[in-house]
This record gives C-alpha cells, sequence and structure tokens, in this order.
C-alpha cells in the first residue's frame, strides 16, 4: 500500500535565486567551513546497533588520519556559527567524539556529536544535502507550528541542530504502554493535532521514526508533545494520503489510541483548535510568510504528474476552484492557507455578529 502512497525516490532540489534572497534575509545563509561532499571522503564506517542489538541504519564513520583533524576543526566552527553566532572562544572546549551517517532514506545525513570537554554535555547537529523542498518545510514548521527551528544554508549544505525528543517509533514501542489513562489521552489529542497540521501544511511522510514524542514534567502529571523531525517530503508527493499521519501502518497504536479515547465531537473539537491557531500565526507572521509562498509558488519542487494529482484531490476534499488552478506545489499551499485563513475568519465574524444582535 505504501509503495503505491508514495515515490521511490525523491530528488534533490536545487537552491533557486529568490530563495537564497530569502534566506539571506532571514539569517539562513551563511558561509560554513566545511560542505556535505567533504564528509563523503571518509575512509571507513561501523555499523551502530541500538540497546537491543538492533540495526540503527547508522555507521560510526571515521577518516585518514591527514584529513580528522581538519574535518573535526571545521565542523567545531560549524557548531559554533550555529550556537554562538561563530563565536571562536568556545573552540578550545569543544570536542567532536562522533561522526555518524545515515544510509537510509533520502537525505542521507551527517549527525555530528560535540561535547564540552569541561563538563561533558553534548549536543548534536546535521549535515545533509541541502533541498529546496526540504527548506521550504522546515522554514513552514518554523513560522506556522509551535516550534522553531535553528538551520543554515551555504551553497549546496544544510545544517540542522537536533531536534530533541524519543523517536516516535521507540516510543510507541517502549512508552506508550507505561502511560496512565491522562497521558494516554492526552497523547491521542496531540496526535489528531499533529495530523490535522501536517495536512494543511502538506508535510507528508510522517511515518513514527519521522517525528519525536516530547514529555514535559507539569506539576503531577506528564504532558506530550508530538513534533515533526523529517522534512523531506513537504509538498512534493501526489497523495493527498501522504500527508494525513493516520495512513500509516507505523502509526496504527497512535490511531488506536484516539479510537479509544476520544469521541468524535472531542476529535472535531482538536481539529477545529489547531486550524485556529493555525490561522492565527498565517496573520500574525503575515510578511515573512508572504515573502516565503512568493519563493515557493514560482519554485519547482515536484513534478508535474504529482502537481495534477494533488490539486485535483484536493479540489474534491475541499471543493474549492483555486486548487484547481494551481500551477505550482507552492501555490496549493499558499491556497491550503488562505483557504484555513479564511474561513476562521468567517468562524470569528460569525461569532461577534451573534453576539452583538
Amino acid at each position: 500500500m505504501e509503495d503505491k502512497l508514495m515515490s521511490r525516490k525523491k530528488p534533490t532540489y536545487p537552491i533557486g535565486e529568490r530563495l537564497e534572497e530569502y534566506l539571506n534575509k532571514y539569517n539562513r545563509l551563511t558561509q560554513i567551513p566545511v560542505f556535505y561532499d567533504d564528509l563523503l571522503r571518509f575512509s571507513g564506517g561501523i555499523n551502530i546497533y541500538d540497546k537491543n542489538d538492533k540495526d540503527t541504519l547508522w555507521i560510526s564513520v571515521y577518516y585518514p588520519e591527514h584529513e580528522r583533524k581538519e574535518i573535526e576543526e571545521s565542523l567545531k566552527r560549524v557548531y559554533a556559527i550555529l550556537h554562538s553566532d561563530g563565536n571562536e572562544n568556545v573552540l578550545p572546549f569543544l570536542s567532536v567524539t562522533a561522526i555518524d551517517y545515515c544510509t537510509f532514506g533520502n537525505s542521507k545525513p551527517f549527525r555530528i556529536k560535540v561535547n564540552n570537554i569541561f563538563n561533558d554535555n553534548y549536543t548534536y547537529f546535521y549535515v545533509k544535502k541541502a533541498d529546496a523542498s526540504r527548506i521550504y518545510g522546515l522554514d513552514l514548521e518554523h513560522i506556522l507550528s509551535p516550534n522553531r527551528i535553528n538551520f543554515l544554508v551555504y551553497k549546496d549544505t544544510l545544517i540542522e541542530e537536533h531536534i530533541v525528543g524519543i523517536p516516535g517509533d521507540v516510543f510507541i514501542s517502549d512508552y506508550l504502554e507505561e502511560c496512565d489513562d491522562v497521558g494516554k489521552a492526552q497523547l491521542a489529542k496531540e496526535f489528531v493535532k499533529f495530523n490535522e497540521r501536517c495536512m494543511i501544511l502538506l508535510l507528508g511522510d510522517m511515518r513514527s521514526y519521522n517525528y519525536v514524542v516530547i514529555p514535559t514534567h507539569d506539576f503531577d502529571h506528564i504532558k506530550y508533545k508530538i513534533r515533526a523531525i523529517d522534512f523531506d517530503q513537504q509538498a512534493y508527493e501526489g497523495n493527498f494520503k501522504v500527508y494525513k499521519p493516520h495512513i500509516f501502518k507505523e502509526n496504527f497504536r497512535m490511531v488506536e489510541l484516539v479510537s479509544n479515547r476520544l469521541r468524535d465531537k472531542s476529535i472535531e473539537q482538536y481539529r477545529e483548535e489547531e486550524r485556529a491557531v493555525l490561522a492565527k500565526r498565517i496573520i500574525t507572521s503575515k510578511n515573512r510568510l508572504r515573502r516565503l509562498l512568493k519563493c515557493m509558488t514560482h519554485d519547482n519542487i515536484s513534478t508535474e504528474e504529482n502537481l495534477k494529482e494533488l490539486r485535483s484531490q484536493l479540489y474534491d476534499y475541499t471543493m474549492d476552484m483555486k486548487f484547481k488552478r494551481a500551477k505550482s506545489m507552492g501555490q496549493i499551499v499558499k491556497t491550503a492557507l488562505a483557504f484555513v485563513k479564511r474561513n476562521y475568519e468567517d468562524v470569528s465574524m460569525k461569532r461577534i455578529m451573534e453576539a452583538r444582535s
């Protein structure tokens, strides 16, 4: 089923002039001392296994001695640019303790582990091949979701900060059953909202290993948040189902949780809440969002076949003729956001008029 849902391989789309100007305006564009292709020069690697001896599909790579020191110094400078605006005073306190390479998926990222040598605190960041559709996904998430994302772009290289949380597949298999009734009900609510947000923003392929669950202690209970960590499938596929996380079999237990814990009226209430919050973010971020969508509408981030399929399905779903006339994936996203904003404003105005009558 999922083979039919999604393309076998998504191409990498280059960063165009408009998008580059946008990234520069919002301080996403900066010169960095190492490129993705530089890290591909590793001479070997060792498979990484989890605590249950299962292959993680990551390998810990190593480099020839004459290149290792230069690469590690460059990566420390990237860390400084990402986290301290390039302040090199922090460099003597940093150590690159691992460079891992992912053999799974489209982007094949490098994961860099950087330690503070005095207190052994560590953090990660990722080095990836720059892809225009992924960058649109990252910035849409930054502007319109409850989350903020720190990333940098230089030529054909993308640097992303690590998003802390428990990978969804790990949470479902190892922690879900340990949640109490209140926790499970809240997880169900968060999954409904997450599902709605992905569908509206056209963020696809949110299988359980492409998002994290973030538990936060709050007085006498734990609150949960679900957050996307992979933006490779931003507005690319033609099948609308790809943008609905509940469709994927990897999320079946989360869907089951929603069915068992929430009534239909509650599900609709949480969907409406998410649309209302999204509409407010659209309104309050209109200048930056308008610039981003202008870049996106003029950009090519999918195939003509996918575009025709998606706009037809969205027209059937909404009966909004603007979807049928869309000439790019960016225009579809723009139309979807305008649809959400318009409906929110219509409902708000209706409530004002009812209150006055």
